[in-house]
Parts: C-alpha cells; sequence; structure tokens
C-alpha cells in the first residue's frame, strides 16, 4: 500500500511540474512561432504552428544592422557586469570585514539609495553626461550600475556570513597586503555570490530600455531594446520582425541562467546560512 501511495505521490508530483513546465514555456514557443509569420497573420489568427516568413522576417532584420545593436549591447552589458561586480565585491569587502569612521551612516546612506527611483534623477542623469561630455557614447549606461547599492549591500550580507574573519587575521599575520587578501582568498569564499550578482546585472543591463531611449539619439549606439523597436519598413511597424529580434536577442539570457542557474541559486541561499 506504502509503494502504491508513493508511487501516485511521484506521479502526480511529476505531472504538476511537467504541467507548470508547459505553462512556462508556452510564452517562449508563441513567441518563437509568431516570428516565423507574416505581420498581417498576427492579427488575423492565433498562431501555434510555424509559418513559412521566417527568412524574410530575417531580412528585415539583418538590413536593420540589428548586428550592430547586438554587439553595442554585448560591450555594455559585460562591462556593466564587470565593474559593478568589483566595485561591489571591494565596497562589500570594507564594510563587511573592516572598521573606520562613520562606517555605519556611510552604510545606511547607500542603503537609503536604493528606496528612490532611478526615474527621479533620471533628468538630472542626463544634463550631468552632457555637461561631461559622455552623451554621444555607451559611457552614460554603464556607469548607473557601477554605484549599484544593491551590489554594495548584497556582497556586504554574503562576506558577513561567508568569510571566516579568523582565515583574514591568519592572512595578515603571514603578511598578506589588503589586496593580496581580497584578490587571494575573499574571491575564492565569494564564487557564487559573484555569480548570482553578474547575472542579475547582466540581465538588468541587456534589458534597460529606458536610458537609452533617453539618452541615446545616434542609430550607432542604438542597444537591442533599440534595436527591436527600429524594426520595420517606412509607414509600417512590422511586429513580426520586431518579435523575431525579440528572439534572437532572450537567447543570450537563456543561455547564461541555463549555464549558471545552479551558482545563482548557490548564491541566493549561501548568504542566507551563516555560522
Amino acid at each position: 500500500m506504502n509503494m502504491k501511495t508513493n508511487t501516485l505521490r511521484t506521479l502526480l508530483a511529476t505531472g504538476s511540474i511537467a504541467l507548470l513546465s508547459v505553462f512556462a514555456l508556452l510564452p517562449f514557443y508563441i513567441m518563437i512561432i509568431m516570428g516565423t509569420h507574416q505581420n498581417e497573420d498576427l492579427f488575423t489568427k492565433i498562431v501555434l504552428t510555424p509559418g513559412n516568413y521566417l527568412l524574410e522576417n530575417l531580412k528585415t532584420v539583418s538590413e536593420s544592422r540589428f548586428d550592430l545593436a547586438y554587439m553595442n549591447s554585448i560591450i555594455v552589458s559585460v562591462t556593466s557586469t564587470v565593474a559593478s561586480v568589483f566595485v561591489s565585491a571591494f565596497a562589500g569587502y570594507a564594510f563587511a570585514k573592516h572598521e573606520f569612521k562613520y562606517k555605519n551612516k556611510i552604510f545606511a546612506g547607500i542603503l537609503l539609495t536604493m528606496m528612490i527611483p532611478g526615474q527621479l534623477g533620471l533628468v538630472a542623469y542626463v544634463i550631468e553626461m552632457r555637461y561631461l561630455g559622455l552623451s554621444g557614447t555607451l559611457l552614460p549606461l554603464v556607469l548607473p550600475f557601477v554605484a549599484n547599492a544593491f551590489g554594495v549591500y548584497w556582497m556586504t550580507q554574503f562576506m558577513k556570513g561567508a568569510i571566516p574573519t579568523e582565515v583574514l587575521e591568519s592572512a595578515r599575520i603571514d603578511g598578506c597586503s589588503d589586496i593580496g587578501i581580497f584578490f587571494q582568498i575573499v574571491l575564492s569564499f565569494i564564487y557564487p555570490a559573484i555569480t548570482t550578482l553578474s547575472l542579475l546585472v547582466f540581465l538588468w543591463s541587456w534589458n534597460n530600455y529606458l536610458l537609452p531611449l533617453i539618452i541615446i539619439n545616434n542609430p550607432d549606439l542604438f542597444t537591442i531594446p533599440l534595436g527591436i523597436t527600429s524594426l520595420g519598413r517606412a509607414y509600417r511597424t512590422d511586429l513580426a520582425a520586431q518579435i523575431l529580434g525579440l528572439t534572437i536577442g532572450t537567447l543570450p539570457v537563456l543561455i547564461l541562467f541555463a549555464v549558471g542557474s545552479k551558482s545563482f541559486i548557490r548564491g541566493l541561499t549561501a548568504g542566507s546560512v551563516k555560522g
């Protein structure tokens, strides 16, 4: 009786997970299928099977210099991720394992900035970038992620529980400098946190639409979100081509999460376990 009950529970659990997986993957499937149809088909019927207009949509995408927008997004996202992770890790190490004057007040000020919507400072940020002569470059899209309050908070909380103070003190007794301790010891302890923060920052930067829309006016500097909205022909918005561009633009994010999902989950859970 117990074996039958356990088998039934396993079947129900497997069936429930499979059903939830189907519902989760259905939007991605429909997105891929819609990119293979003509624009008009999307308004006349519900498309569930592949169409025969894929090559034409690919031609529309390629003619719009979508590859340049793709490269711009890669440059911006990778640079933002690397800079954000290193600055956040350095700051987190200082707040978690060092004592200095006004430490708690400075950390509280960083936390306060997380409560202020970024849209409130957008106008001032655009004016600042124009004053500095950076509005015609990709740098304004990178700088907001370098000063990442969430990254500093995340790294600080993770390091408090993940790095034994005794290990750092032993390294100092052996004559290792703070920079040496950080690169040789600290980084090995916070690998899960680095992976988690890297995936988050890359996703935020890759999907960033509002800031490029306001600050970028040169088509050669368009990123993926702007490149997708610009797909089409004169006097006609080609939604099918835009959806195909959206599918192509989603691939890097899906690949990153597929490869780094275990480290991502481990980073989210490890920081909550102390001792």
